[in-house]
């Protein structure tokens, strides 16, 4: 059962924190008779977060979306409405609903009430195609989907029941028209049919007359979420993350920032069906009691607009949409620091934050901008950098509170290495998985008692910062050496003209494997092998130099959030004989 519907303090010092040279070695304590945060994370299920700030700032700003704003009083009490409707179409506790949204109110209001009725949330990509949503929602069993009505043709070849919200709810009138032409075009109908699979949620809400029946459970072995993922591993699976790891994750994040509470607006552009949109807007907001400004994708323009009106103080990012930001705040430097005047910390994820995007970016705004860094087998978030001082770009800082790591050599599996070498990452903490969904072998794989291997390549400096310098499935060892991706990639974005590169392992048969680069060059320079081969041989030891190089017409394949896919080009390659020089 849940131990306790809060577990609140005033005492900020009690933390689980080690000491560390150039780390959050101390938290601040909370000023007296001020709202004070978590004390602690154990015992309070996922929805927890969320009733903590509305019993303490109730009035307080939780969501602005557009013209619309809910404190966090009225989104307790949507989520309770909404909990109770479900309960009255049938949900039982364990029972799966689907949630396909983008960032809107009633992403949190439906997380938050499916938890509270007792159901695992499960995470669907608007990115998918309907084969994809119908495999996700057989492989997890959903019954129900809560969806946009723009996506609702993504769900045309599954069975699952239909709770619809739309955006015409948030838009002015004289949008609302163009809405309709997207709905057709989208979906091939003007209207939503009126059937028993395809109900209104907040019709649904209206006529529900009974009232809510609490749920109890045990937050630390009871499931609250499922997504889909590559997985350490490469191949998709489901992650199945648990009460408590949600909630600790978001604690751990909230005690990073020392316990500042009430105090945030935070900038939430991530995609809440990804773990790191969900993990460091949704949950940590609710941690933190802060304002969240939602936008349901990323656009420059819009977003550079939504941060000059509402003045955010915390903005979880990728790289991809700093460098955009930075490529607009050039365009007006005179009034950048106005637009971003206000940020004290951006952290990006998701890919690996080039240092000049970084110093670019800090130099418009005036914010702490770190680079952080999770997989969602930990719920995400592992390590962040330091937010009380000056960042330092090539680093995703160190582990948060109650968060162990060990580097583990890569060629036996098992042997640790120490300061400056490179080893597999591995981490422990409450906000490791429970597991892959009805997968016990891959669980396995990547599980080591209470550790996770995270595949990735990392580096420890001696002031206990951490470094990503690739993935275990892409190092190449040519000749018995082994080669990081990532630093032939850095040493090669530094010749004029190199727009992006990725770097991969070709077979070879004397070799084992040889470095190939994919270049792309920006407009207006030409490729220049040469230029590449020159640099290279003066940066680069002589197994770390491409053998081969490729002019790309067009982007690198890359994910959602800016990662280079190497995986992609490996695979391509597979097919080809390479022309390997001598």
């Amino acid at each position: 059962m849940v131990k306790s519907a809060f577990n609140v303090g005033t005492d900020a010092t009690a933390i689980e924190s080690r000491e560390r040279t150039d780390s959050t070695s101390s938290i601040d304590s909370v000023a007296a008779g001020a709202p004070a945060g978590l004390r602690d994370f154990q015992g309070l299920a996922a929805y927890g977060l969320l009733d903590h700030a509305a019993k303490l700032v109730p009035r307080r700003n939780a969501l602005v979306f557009g013209d619309q704003s809910f404190c966090y009083e009225e989104l307790y009490q949507k989520t309770i409405d909404v909990a109770a409707t479900l309960q009255r179409l049938g949900l039982q506790p364990g029972d799966r609903v689907g949630i396909l949204l983008p960032n809107v109110p009633e992403y949190v209001i439906a997380l938050n009430a499916v938890w509270r009725a007792g159901g695992v949330a499960v995470a669907i990509s608007p990115l998918m195609v309907a084969d994809e949503v119908a495999a996700l929602v057989s492989k997890t069993n959903c019954s129900l989907v809560i969806t946009l009505d723009l996506l609702s043709g993504l769900t045309s070849t599954s069975d699952a029941d239909l709770l619809l919200v739309s955006l015409r709810d948030h838009l002015p009138s004289w949008a609302r028209l163009a809405y309709r032409w997207e709905l057709h075009k989208r979906t091939g109908q003007w209207s939503i049919p009126d059937d028993t699979r395809h109900r209104w949620l907040w019709d649904e809400v209206t006529g529900t007359k009974q009232p809510f029946q609490s749920v109890e459970f045990d937050p630390a072995s009871t499931p609250a979420y499922i997504l889909p993922t590559g997985g350490t591993t490469g191949s998709p699976k489901a992650v199945v993350l648990s009460h408590q790891n949600l909630v600790a994750n978001a604690w751990q994040q909230y005690l990073w920032t020392r316990r500042s509470f009430a105090n945030e607006t935070m900038l939430a552009v991530l995609p809440f069906f990804h773990s790191y949109g969900l993990s460091a807007t949704v949950m940590t907001g609710a941690a933190t009691a802060s304002t969240l400004v939602l936008h349901h994708r990323f656009e420059t323009h819009a977003v550079a607009r939504l941060i000059e009106r509402h003045q955010p103080t915390v903005f979880h990012a990728v790289p991809a949409m700093l460098s955009a930001l930075n490529v607009h705040y050039r365009a007006y430097p005179r009034r950048a620091p106005k637009r971003v005047g206000a940020l004290k910390w951006v952290i990006s994820g998701g890919a690996s934050l080039p240092a000049e995007v970084a110093l670019e970016f800090a130099e418009h705004s005036g914010a702490c901008v770190v680079e952080g860094y999770g997989l969602s087998e930990a719920s995400p978030v592992t390590h962040v950098g330091h937010l009380f001082r000056e960042g330092v770009p090539g680093n995703i800082g160190y582990p948060l509170p109650q968060t162990r790591c060990q580097l583990v050599d890569p060629t036996d599996g098992y042997s640790p290495v120490g300061e400056g070498v490179t080893g597999e990452l591995w981490v422990a903490g409450p906000q490791v998985m429970m597991g892959y969904l009805d997968d016990p072998d891959s669980t396995a794989e990547v599980k080591r008692g209470e550790w996770l291997r995270t595949g990735d390549l990392a580096v420890r400096d001696r002031n206990g910062r951490y470094a990503i310098v690739g993935r275990m499935k892409d190092l190449i060892i040519t000749s018995g050496f082994n080669v990081y991706p990532r630093d032939v990639e850095t040493a090669l974005m530094q010749v004029r003209g190199v727009a992006d590169v990725a770097v991969v392992g070709l077979p070879d048969a004397k070799r084992g494997e040889v470095v190939k680069a994919f270049i792309v060059v920006e407009k207006g320079s030409t490729f220049d092998e040469a230029a590449y081969r020159q640099h290279c041989a003066s940066t680069l030891s002589k197994h770390k130099r491409p053998v081969v190089y490729e002019a790309c017409e067009g982007e690198l394949p890359k994910n959602f959030l800016g990662k280079v896919l190497r995986r992609q080009l490996r695979e391509r390659e597979l097919t080809v004989e390479p022309e390997v020089a001598a």
